[in-house]
């Protein structure tokens, strides 16, 4: 299967709609209070072209599908594909895919999230740990495989948009001790 490449707004929306499936499939009360409040307030960013674009394109993509119900108004569902893509990013057991061969690119997640939000700080940097990222600096997380869709729904869970970047990067001055580290020398 080739792999899907996916903007923002399309991102958006099957994480709104994993946001549901995550409330199904948590047992815990205290995160559905997250969950509808991180819901809520990422559906009011999406802009209202933007979506019927992106539903569109999803659509085409076999990532969801609509179900036209008795009072002439559409569901939008899931469908396999859409939920094994969501599934991916479920979040105690989120991992990043190892391909067999190094691509020669590295991965680097910065952030500056305030002290006031230094909860949401802890768990985005125990998150990157259990993914498996080297600690550059404190906030400066490095590793060498594609990762961006699982970065942008730990951005997305956390609503952090603005305090994180991602960056891919060809080279850095101290490659040797990460692919040391990373096992990627011969």
């Amino acid at each position: 299967m080739s792999k899907i490449r996916l903007g923002y707004t399309q991102k958006k929306i099957l994480l709104l709609l994993m946001g549901g499936l995550a409330m199904g499939l948590s047992g815990n009360p205290t995160a559905y209070f997250k969950i509808i409040k991180a819901i809520g307030e990422d559906w009011q960013k999406i802009n209202k072209e933007a979506l019927k674009e992106s539903i569109r394109r999803l659509y085409h993509s076999k990532m969801i599908d609509a179900k036209e119900n008795k009072d002439g108004s559409y569901t939008i569902i899931l469908t396999k594909n859409g939920k094994d893509k969501a599934l991916t990013f479920k979040l105690d057991e989120m991992k990043i895919n190892q391909p067999s061969k190094w691509d020669g690119q590295w991965r680097i997640v910065l952030f500056d999230i305030p002290e006031k939000q230094r909860k949401i700080r802890d768990a985005f940097r125990y998150h990157l740990k259990q993914l498996g990222f080297y600690e550059f600096q404190k906030s400066v997380f490095v590793h060498p495989y594609d990762c961006e869709d699982e970065i942008n729904y730990l951005i997305e869970f956390y609503n952090a948009r603005r305090y994180i970047r991602f960056i891919v990067a060809n080279s850095l001055d101290n490659e040797l001790h990460l692919q040391t580290h990373f096992n990627l020398t011969n």
